[in-house]
């Protein structure tokens, strides 16, 4: 059994990293982006830097996730991941805090003592107005580095959650080389829309606001193998 996120993303993409690995569609807004495994791999690499670099943290510190199923959702949860990182899943004292921008008031239930806050807008646009007290994640995250050697060990958490994300592969039938179609709102848990299909090697189209009536056309636009909606 895998016991390192890190590891298990970098097999994912090792065979073809210019493969789209993640697609994400909005359809409250219409946006489509996709991303590569490579293109993936270097935001990973950008807040795993961040991390390490600029906030000085180390395996085992804590992080706080504040944010919904969301392409940049991935590459904050693998930057922490790499890092080494624990993403607590219950409010408290932690060593960073990202939230996207319609969840900052809920800071206050997660002290900490560096702050990140997401537009999760079209093309990563940063955010318009700055919360108090918070950076603005995609302005931070695009001045550090490319490339980032993972904490090889894994984070104290990665075996309990690929242990979860291989039971939860089996219980959503995915397979190597399955296009899996993942509605947002009905697998909100990253283990559902993001290590379940790493782990089988799968890549995903990933659906926030999903309209129904669109579900037929993205399915043969993106070469859907199997429907989690």
């Amino acid at each position: 059994m895998a016991e390192n996120i890190a590891r298990v993303f970098a097999d994912a993409i090792a065979t073809d990293p210019a493969r789209p690995l993640l697609t994400w569609y909005d359809d409250a807004t219409g946006e489509r982006t996709e991303l590569s495994g490579a293109t993936l791999a270097n935001w990973v690499a950008k807040t795993a830097n961040l991390l390490v670099d600029e906030l000085a943290l180390s395996p085992g510190d804590a992080a706080g996730v504040l944010l919904p199923p969301h392409w940049q959702t991935a590459a904050v949860l693998l930057g922490c991941w790499s890092a080494g990182l624990t993403v607590a899943d219950t409010p408290g004292d932690v060593d960073v805090l990202f939230a996207a921008a319609d969840r900052v008031a809920e800071a206050d239930a997660w002290p900490a003592g560096d702050r990140y806050a997401l537009a999760l807008a079209p093309f990563a646009a940063p955010l318009r107005e700055l919360p108090a007290g918070f950076a603005d994640y995609v302005v931070e995250v695009r001045t550090h580095g490319d490339h980032f050697t993972p904490y090889s060990p894994g984070g104290p958490g990665d075996a309990a959650l690929l242990a979860r994300a291989d039971a939860r592969a089996t219980e959503l039938g995915a397979t190597p080389g399955d296009r899996l179609l993942i509605d947002a709102a009905r697998h909100p848990d990253p283990v559902d829309w993001l290590l379940a299909p790493l782990l089988r090697r799968a890549s995903v189209v990933l659906c926030g606001n999903l309209d129904a009536t669109r579900l037929d056309s993205r399915v043969a636009t993106e070469k859907v193998t199997r429907t989690l909606a």
